[in-house]
């Protein structure tokens, strides 16, 4: 298992099955690097708790909303201009590239403020539920293949 979160994080997700997954859980409303991170917690045995939950998530909202998501939504929207035009083409791949170091950059906070959480109690690490919030319940399939691959990392 991959010691730092990036690391875990790019093992699990090149793992099969586990992008479709992490996009499903993304259109039903799942944070991908929240999830990554709760797996990571999972693998370290992280003790799960609704004050640590909700500082993860206080971590990765606001990011997300004035970062990830921008970007996101420029390379979508340019998705279909980018097949003929090369110059666009380029530009979107930076972009890309903005998304992708955003991301990594969320993932290094959310492992900063988790780093030395361990189990401290008899409660729950089951991380992956608590932090896909209502989309769990849509995509039990979805939490299953990130966890198996998580396994394996």
């Amino acid at each position: 298992m991959s010691s730092d979160l990036w690391s875990f994080a790019l093992a699990v997700y090149a793992r099969p099955g586990v992008e479709d997954a992490c996009l499903r859980l993304q259109s039903a409303g799942s944070n991908v690097c929240l999830m990554l991170c709760g797996l990571w917690l999972e693998q370290r045995d992280a003790t799960c708790d609704e004050v640590r939950t909700r500082q993860l998530q206080e971590l990765t909202i606001p990011w997300d909303k004035e970062v990830v998501q921008p970007l996101r939504a420029m390379r979508m929207q340019w998705k279909n201009l980018a097949d003929t035009d090369p110059v666009l083409k380029g530009m979107r791949e930076q972009i890309k590239g903005l998304e992708l170091e955003a991301e990594r950059a969320l993932l290094s906070r959310l492992e900063g403020v988790a780093q030395g959480w361990k189990r401290n109690s008899k409660e729950s690490s089951d991380w992956l539920e608590l932090l896909a919030g209502p989309a769990a319940n849509l995509n039990r399939d979805a939490l299953q293949v990130l966890r198996v691959a998580a396994t394996g990392a």
